[in-house]
């Protein structure tokens, strides 16, 4: 999703189903920043084709878009190093790990975003 923000592509958006609510995230790419837009609907299994406008607006920020690449290149590592990726795929069945997506944003955020932080650095072992 994060990675959606360096294209031409429109808004990213990814929802978390907290049963029977939905968290909806929207990020739009402004320039060289992202607006996060959080969005709350009351029953999942109803919104998932309702405008984001129709739910109630939980938080709202712009961001450099660097800043929140970073942090979520941050995040997944973090993820990654806690569970592994045999780990993750046995606490989370039926996903493994998105180790090609991290790459991706990873090589994304260093080539645009010119990070030259450790973490950042692209992996070998994929």
């Amino acid at each position: 999703m994060v990675a959606g923000l360096y294209g031409a592509a429109g808004p990213q958006r990814v929802s978390f189903d907290l049963e029977p609510a939905e968290v909806r995230w929207r990020l739009r790419r402004q320039g060289a920043d992202v607006e996060i837009a959080i969005y709350r609907f009351p029953d999942m299994s109803t919104s998932w084709d309702t405008p984001d406008a129709e739910g109630t607006r939980c938080w709202n920020s712009t961001q450099p878009r660097a800043v929140l690449s970073h942090a979520v290149v941050e995040a997944a590592e973090t993820v990654l190093r806690l569970h592994g990726e045999a780990g993750y795929r046995k606490k989370w069945i039926e996903h493994s790990f998105p180790v090609a997506a991290l790459d991706g944003l990873r090589q994304l955020h260093r080539r645009n975003d010119e990070c030259r932080h450790e973490n950042c650095q692209v992996s070998t072992d994929s």
